[in-house]
């Protein structure tokens, strides 16, 4: 069974519910002196406990996606790093798979959408990378067949899975709702992890002689998604947005590269690339690229760059809140660029607080990249 399978997590609550069962209903029969009572006894605490962490490890893991499978848990998972060679002319996106919107059992993609599951190749930063795209129900109507469609990248957290975003906060059915509504443009989602060499935490950067990771989200996965689908063209057509890491990566996408990004979204987000054993040494000692890195310090010392930010937190629950109050003033003292914000009295660092967030942060990126129809 797969470390995310809800067969897995219920074998493991029922396992620690019977063996709770059965040490509540055995100790009395175990309560002597013997050393089989006293090794009975350590056994039964012992096999209770390590299935009730279990069982809550793989509820956590269900409900943050820390880990997409085993080999990711055990840091085996190295297949989808860095791309030594492709083929000269080679596809740049290759759909694997196609599937509904959750939720929607039985709409066709006319009514209800449609959901790609993908490969990107990028072709410069060399970088491979599994994503899902979400299609709005227009895309496939007759009368939107010769429109474009604004498009916007979508990022977890670190490690997280890109199917999280999909089951768990639910961009793809959240979109759709809000359109039906008429609170946004029918968009694109393009949604993926950050982390495109796994298990390494490169932070969105361009790593020497390493991952180009922030060459790939600006440059090849906007080539890519263009070259197969119908999106929208023109400076800063482009949204991005994530949660956590994701939101990092998001903000600085935008900051980094308005020619593309005209709308970023941190959600959760910090605002500096951390150093520590899960990034390695990103920078190589590049001063200049270690500082760019720290979005605080590029508003102070380079031309405020002309996109739109979002960024979010929580009064309580939320450690980023004071971090998320003087980036907003640094962005306000910038001039040109600009910045909203989401503010909760409660929530913390989780899917349930993100998930409040989305319909609003969602509406906000559609109002600032989305254009009218093509006929």
């Amino acid at each position: 069974m797969g470390l995310t399978s809800d067969k897995l997590l219920w074998s493991a609550v029922l396992a620690a519910a019977l063996l709770f069962t059965g040490t509540v209903w055995l100790w009395p029969r175990l309560a002597r002196s013997t050393w089989r009572a006293v090794c009975g006894r350590v056994g039964l605490l012992l096999a209770t406990q390590v299935t009730l962490f279990a069982a809550a490890g793989l509820a956590a893991n269900q409900a943050f996606g820390f880990y997409a499978g085993w080999a990711d848990l055990f840091g085996q998972e190295k297949d989808q790093g860095v791309v030594v060679d492709h083929a000269a002319g080679g596809a740049a996106l290759r759909v694997v798979g196609t599937g509904r919107v959750p939720g929607l059992a039985g709409a066709r993609p006319e009514t209800g959408g449609r959901i790609d599951e993908v490969r990107i190749v990028g072709r410069t930063s060399r970088i491979a990378s599994p994503a899902y795209v979400y299609l709005p129900p227009e895309y496939f109507q007759a009368e939107h067949r010769a429109r474009d469609f604004p498009a916007s990248v979508v990022l977890t957290g670190y490690p997280g899975t890109a199917r999280a975003l999909v089951d768990k906060l639910r961009y793809p059915r959240t979109a759709l709702q809000q359109a039906r509504k008429g609170r946004m443009e029918p968009m694109i989602l393009v949604m993926l992890r950050p982390t495109v060499a796994p298990p390494r935490d490169t932070e969105c950067v361009d790593v020497p002689d390493g991952p180009q990771t922030e060459t790939f989200f600006a440059e090849d996965l906007p080539e890519a998604v263009g070259g197969r689908y119908r999106v929208t063209g023109g400076r800063g057509a482009w949204g991005v947005i994530g949660n956590s890491t994701g939101g990092y990566c998001a903000l600085k996408l935008a900051m980094h590269h308005p020619e593309v990004f005209g709308a970023g979204a941190g959600l959760s987000a910090y605002y500096k690339a951390p150093v520590d054993p899960t990034t390695g040494d990103l920078f190589q000692g590049d001063r200049t690229r270690e500082n760019e890195a720290d979005l605080g310090w590029y508003l102070e010392h380079r031309p405020a760059p002309d996109t739109s930010l979002l960024v979010s937190s929580s009064r309580r629950g939320e450690t980023n809140y004071k971090d998320t109050l003087d980036f907003i003033e640094n962005v306000e003292a910038a001039g040109r660029t600009r910045i909203s914000s989401i503010i909760l009295e409660s929530g913390g660092h989780n899917f349930n607080t993100w998930r409040r967030e989305i319909p609003a942060a969602l509406e906000w990126l559609s109002e600032r990249i989305a254009e009218p129809e093509r006929s």
